[in-house]
């Protein structure tokens, strides 16, 4: 899988990538880290490398397409995109995105998402992606209306973070 929109890549994980995805995480921890219960002071190349472990299962399985974002002129890893809880027996998935701190607020989590959103409708042959996001995660919620999904509601009890029920505001995007 390796996907270009514009000054983006978006292309699986790979070993060479696990130092600046630590240096990522450990630079978001005060935005990522508030939704993102992985995003942990301590978070090190060796938690990167268990991660892209598992993602490049997921890919090999086509259970999840949980891959990384990074800027085409210079190749700094500028987050992170995913398909994932994918159904295929109803067609859907979910969209997930991050984007490291100094990166935020450039436009990047929603070009992203919209190139995975483009990849899940024609190569997967999906028929819907959800977009779910805590209800108070308004950077989340921006970014699934700047792509054009429609809110259709807030289901309780949606999300579990930190170990807590929460309810979360659901979008869809149809092809």
């Amino acid at each position: 899988m390796f996907i270009t929109a514009n000054d983006l890549v978006i292309r699986p994980f790979e070993e060479k990538d696990a130092d600046a995805f630590a240096a990522a995480v450990g630079e978001s921890m005060s935005t990522v880290g508030v939704w993102m219960p992985w995003c942990v002071a301590g978070y090190s190349a060796d938690d990167a490398r268990s991660w892209f472990d598992l993602c490049a299962w997921n890919l090999q399985a086509k259970e999840a397409y949980d891959v990384g974002v990074f800027c085409a002129g210079s190749g700094m890893l500028l987050g992170g995109v995913a398909i994932n809880q994918i159904n295929r027996e109803h067609g859907f998935g979910n969209i997930g995105y991050w984007v490291r701190q100094s990166q935020q607020k450039k436009g990047i989590a929603p070009r992203a998402a919209l190139a995975i959103a483009r990849f899940g409708f024609s190569e997967l042959k999906l028929t819907r992606l959800e977009i779910v996001a805590v209800e108070n995660n308004v950077p989340s919620r921006r970014v699934a209306e700047k792509v054009g999904a429609i809110f259709e509601c807030v289901a309780r009890n949606r999300l579990v973070l930190f170990g807590k029920p929460r309810d979360a505001a659901v979008y869809s995007l149809v092809p």
